[in-house]
């Protein structure tokens, strides 16, 4: 029987790829000294990640359609769990990187079966306000994510950390074996190169691709360049950890200005002008005060803009695609995780910060002016 799943359950499934992200990025400094590569080298696990991510959201969409939403997501997160255990035991750093892939392409599941079923569940302006919802749920991400892996990699570094991923896993994966209803209705038969090709020709859905992966480029190559900017200003993992604090305060509270406004019926499309504002501000403080820890400043309203804008684009993206949500969700995901994952290798390449978000605001204003 066709159940509506627990909300909650839904936000902690969303939440934990970003909390898997950010608990890392406090251990890149403990990674490069442990392992002997570089800051660069180092970085370039996280862009990696993006990548294989972007594989597995296609895998495990298709099969959404194909096996149902609550098998595909019980054989997703056995994966990842099995990636956390391999990084958590190797010394070797070709090792860990292929741990990483085989960890992204598990917990992409959480990411594009979750949406799935939302949308499975909820219609129109109900799954707008369900959207929002999930959208402070991914606010508090940072926060319990920097934190934990501040406090994790000051007491035992990356080992640490990879143990609580694989804690966390083995969790997540005995309560969703016992509490994850099934919400596919019917299965759809599945025309991926009819739908890939209607999708690519999309201008609509390409430029949503667009504006989530630049969010998301700018708040993560936060997380991926911020550790060893820290560093080079006197500060170690700890105090990078208590700036998701910060960080997370900002997505949060625009994540509840962003709700309220969508109750007052707002649109979507003033609630986008507002968010690429913010990242336009943010992008220009944080180049002229990264030399100072008071970069964090603006970095607030690059994540206020993250908190308002996601949501928005997510929960109108596919409305076209009812019919094979699942698939559509997977090409649809694939699209802006290839982008995200092509957005940080090049971050890692430049090593700039300030350089990395003003380009991203260029864009995004651009993006934002060209869709409808």
């Amino acid at each position: 029987m066709n159940t509506k799943p627990s909300l909650w359950l839904m936000v902690v499934m969303l939440m934990f790829p970003q909390v898997v992200e950010t608990i890392y990025s406090p251990a890149l400094g403990s990674i490069a000294q442990s392992f002997s590569v570089s800051s660069s080298q180092a970085a370039q696990t996280l862009s990696i990640y993006f990548l294989a991510f972007a594989f597995g959201v296609v895998v495990w969409g298709i099969l959404a359609d194909k096996l149902g939403r609550r098998p595909t997501m019980i054989i997703g997160l056995f994966i990842y769990g099995c990636g956390a255990l391999v990084a958590m035991q190797t010394d070797n750093f070709p090792t860990l990187m292929l741990a990483r892939v085989l960890s992204a392409f598990g917990i992409a599941v959480g990411s594009v079966v979750t949406q799935t079923m939302l949308r499975d569940a909820f219609n129109g302006e109900e799954l707008g306000k369900v959207f929002s919802l999930m959208g402070i749920g991914i606010s508090i991400s940072p926060v319990l994510g920097m934190l934990l892996g501040g406090q994790l990699t000051a007491i035992g570094g990356h080992h640490y950390v990879f143990l609580a991923l694989f804690a966390m896993a083995l969790a997540l994966f005995i309560y969703n074996l016992f509490k994850l209803p099934e919400t596919q209705k019917e299965k759809q038969p599945i025309q991926l190169v009819c739908l890939s090709l209607r999708m690519v020709k999309d201008t609509q859905i390409l430029l949503s691709a667009l504006l989530v992966a630049l969010y998301n480029i700018a708040i993560f190559s936060y997380y991926q360049l911020g550790a060893f900017i820290f560093v080079d200003l006197g500060f170690g993992s700890e105090q990078f950890g208590y700036s998701g604090i910060v960080l997370g305060i900002g997505m949060l509270l625009s994540s509840y200005l962003n709700k309220a406004l969508l109750s007052k019926k707002m649109s979507q499309r003033f609630l986008l002008w507002v968010s690429a504002t913010l990242l336009t501000i943010g992008a220009v403080g944080v180049y002229l005060t990264l030399g100072s820890i008071w970069f964090i400043t603006p970095m607030i309203l690059v994540a206020s803009s993250f908190g308002i804008a996601i949501p928005n684009v997510l929960s109108v993206a596919l409305a076209e695609y009812k019919q094979q949500v699942g698939s559509a969700g997977a090409l649809f995901g694939q699209m802006y995780y290839l982008m995200i994952g092509g957005g940080l290798l090049l971050a890692a390449v430049v090593q700039h910060l300030g350089i990395v978000l003003v380009v991203c605001s260029t864009v995004t204003v651009l993006a934002t002016v060209s869709r409808k």
